[in-house]
């Protein structure tokens, strides 16, 4: 009874949601701060004010939305943890024809490999990066080629390169890297770019990128095969609500929208898009936020060295960890026992290091002192 293309599947598994207790949560890169209250306000006056919109079909394109995100990224410089000045950070003008909108970046990405990845040649793609990308290309019959990262985990860019030139293919990576947490530079992206075929998209996925000091959306003015991919789930505290993005030259845009009107004509609904507008509107708070993560997950990367943890150096809201003596699983159990949940990756060449999403100040403090024990 089953389609055979079913036999090809191998599902993505995402970090465990505890059913049997409550237990601080520090194994999905949520972000720890609850939105905005605008944000909150601004979906329930719109529901008070017109609550008929939850029964009428939203605006399958979004275009507030995407005027919004525009307007956001031309404000902060497309980095909420930047220090430069927003104008002089992006260097052109971000419009929103130049934007996409879906039910998270998952689907975004989705939508992203159905519109230009093929399967007569393989997506270069780092061995270690975000696991669902092998997931799409199992969903869609796209050949891969994984590129190990080289000993200090960063991306072998030059392997990537050399394969991606070989087979004239697609390249795409997470920048921050997941579950690594390194990010590469705007100019290494830049020189990525220059070498690789100049007729396949290069996907960029910054769903961290608000946690580090750089975007790679300037580029953009340059490079027209250049396709950023961005989440509200991360920097803006969107996970529960599902809303991403992607940002490339019109024509790209235009031809996800082609592949989403193919497929769900009508994917982000009223109440995202409602609380998207107000969360681009107050990002002020949201960039509060993120700077506060990213204190707390440079102090917490202190904090493990100190007690002789290797500690991959993390531009996230993450850090990716190991102890000598230590599996990965002994040091996911004895957090578990304590009422703390982190995120083990049984894959080979990881397997003994944990992924610690960064949590707020307290919930950071009875994590240290689990982790100090051992």
């Amino acid at each position: 009874m089953l389609a055979k293309r079913l036999e090809q599947l191998n599902p993505y598994v995402p970090g465990e949601q505890p059913k049997d207790r409550e237990y601080i949560k520090l194994n999905a890169n949520e972000n720890p701060y609850e939105p905005n209250p605008q944000v909150i306000k601004a979906v329930k006056e719109a529901l008070d004010a017109s609550p008929a919109k939850l029964g009428l079909y939203p605006d399958p394109d979004s275009n507030q939305l995407r005027q919004a995100i525009a307007d956001m990224l031309n404000k902060t410089g497309g980095c909420f943890n930047n220090d430069k000045n927003a104008a002089a950070a992006l260097g052109f003008k971000v419009t929103p024809d130049m934007i996409f909108c879906g039910n998270g970046s998952d689907e975004v990405l989705s939508f992203v490999f159905y519109t230009f990845f093929d399967s007569d040649r393989p997506l270069v793609l780092p061995e270690h990066t975000y696991s669902f990308y092998p997931v799409y290309c199992g969903y869609y019959n796209i050949p891969m080629k994984k590129i190990p990262l080289k000993t200090d985990w960063t991306l072998d860019k030059e392997e990537m390169l050399a394969q991606a030139n070989k087979t004239d293919s697609a390249t795409i990576f997470a920048n921050p890297n997941a579950p690594t947490g390194i990010a590469l530079t705007t100019l290494e992206v830049e020189e990525m770019i220059k070498a690789a075929p100049k007729d396949k998209v290069f996907i960029v996925d910054e769903a961290y990128a608000d946690f580090g000091d750089e975007s790679c959306i300037p580029l953009l003015a340059k490079y027209k095969n250049l396709v950023i991919v961005r989440t509200f789930s991360k920097s803006l505290s969107f996970a529960g609500m599902r809303l991403g993005f992607i940002v490339a030259n019109p024509e790209l845009t235009a031809s996800v929208f082609t592949v989403k009107n193919s497929f769900n004509h009508f994917p982000v609904d009223f109440v995202a898009q409602t609380a998207g507008i107000a969360s681009c509107n107050t990002v002020e708070y949201n960039v509060d936020n993120a700077k506060k993560v990213a204190a707390e997950r440079d102090s917490f990367t202190e904090f493990l060295r100190s007690k002789g943890w290797f500690v991959i150096t993390s531009k996230t809201n993450f850090v990716f960890a190991k102890k000598e003596g230590r599996t990965g699983d002994e040091i996911y159990q004895a957090a578990k026992k304590a009422g703390i949940l982190i995120r083990l990756f049984k894959t080979k060449g990881i397997e003994d290091f944990v992924r610690i999403t960064i949590g707020t100040p307290q919930q950071m403090a009875a994590l240290k002192e689990v982790l100090g024990e051992l």
